[in-house]
């Protein structure tokens, strides 16, 4: 899910600016939760990227300080001003990368600093992940945003220009390993893209088609293991795969030429999730196992 100002695209892009406000001032914040005690941690804007934490994600917050009191390494303007946390757990180690720039200028970076624990003076500077712009680049590299695929680590940044770029990390997701690429663009106006943040929602949550069966209508009905319907059961007969999201809905049909089909919606990835955008879907059933295959 990839969510941005501006629209929405396969993993949709959001925009940090459309988030649920947090109690208390947060500007362009990054929240996570600390593994070893469930501890919230809260990153804003502004005093060299300011953080706080709380037991609860409702607050009370508490200010802690500074991630880099003495500013960022980076040698560019703006480098004791740090915008756009974005914070990660990566290989056990906590990640804020934090953009340098000046408002309105293509002469930016982004940065990282990492910490073991996220206590207060934990934190130290690696300077530049290598991701930067100037005025010859076709984005700017502010609005930076961390995305692991699966052990595969993304950076999604951008902001105006040609808006959101994405650009794979090193294993470690301490540099930049790829060149960049365009992945969100606005064509009208002033470009106006920028703060995103990619999301991928855990496998299982989405619709998929299961059955369980009875020699009776009343039951009792088993899935393909033995497992009452009443207990959980349930073997699938169809599920996302490929560019197919969440099929559902579903229902049987004998055509007079294919014989028994099932029919269902689904999304197709390529197209959009939102319900107007949801296709009609249908295979051919085989039931010569016993169990419906399609």
């Amino acid at each position: 899910m990839l969510l941005s100002h501006y629209q929405e695209v396969n993993l949709r892009l959001f925009s940090s600016h459309a988030l649920v406000n947090l109690r208390g001032y947060s500007v362009l914040p990054g929240l996570i939760r600390r593994q070893s005690d469930g501890k919230y941690f809260r990153f804003s804007t502004g005093n060299k990227i300011s953080y706080a934490s709380s037991s609860s994600i409702q607050g009370p917050w508490t200010v802690l300080g500074s991630v880099l009191p003495s500013g960022s390494s980076i040698n560019l303007a703006g480098n004791d001003d740090l915008w756009a946390p974005d914070v990660s757990l990566v290989n056990g180690v906590y990640h804020v990368y934090y953009s340098v720039s000046t408002f309105g200028s293509q002469s930016s970076a982004i940065g990282l600093a990492t910490s073991a624990t996220m206590d207060l003076n934990s934190w130290t500077d690696h300077g530049s992940t290598g991701i930067q712009s100037d005025s010859s680049k076709p984005y700017n590299a502010i609005d930076g945003n961390l995305f692991n695929d699966g052990g595969t680590y993304y950076m999604n940044f951008g902001s105006f220009w040609h808006d959101i770029y994405q650009a794979r990390m090193n294993s470690a997701a301490t540099a930049v390993a790829s060149s960049s690429y365009n992945i969100a663009y606005n064509p009208s106006g002033t470009h106006a893209v920028e703060g995103s943040f990619m999301y991928k929602p855990a496998a299982g949550q989405e619709y998929k088609i299961k059955v369980c069966r009875s020699t009776s209508a009343t039951g009792n009905f088993v899935d393909a293991s033995g497992v009452a319907c009443t207990n959980g059961g349930g073997t699938v007969v169809l599920e996302s795969h490929g560019t197919v999201y969440g099929p559902g809905g579903q229902g049987v049909f004998t055509d007079p030429s294919l014989g028994p089909i099932l029919y269902y919606h689904y999304v197709d990835t390529t197209i959009g999730y939102a319900d107007s955008q949801k296709l009609f879907g249908w295979n051919k059933i085989d039931f010569s196992s016993g169990w419906p295959v399609v």
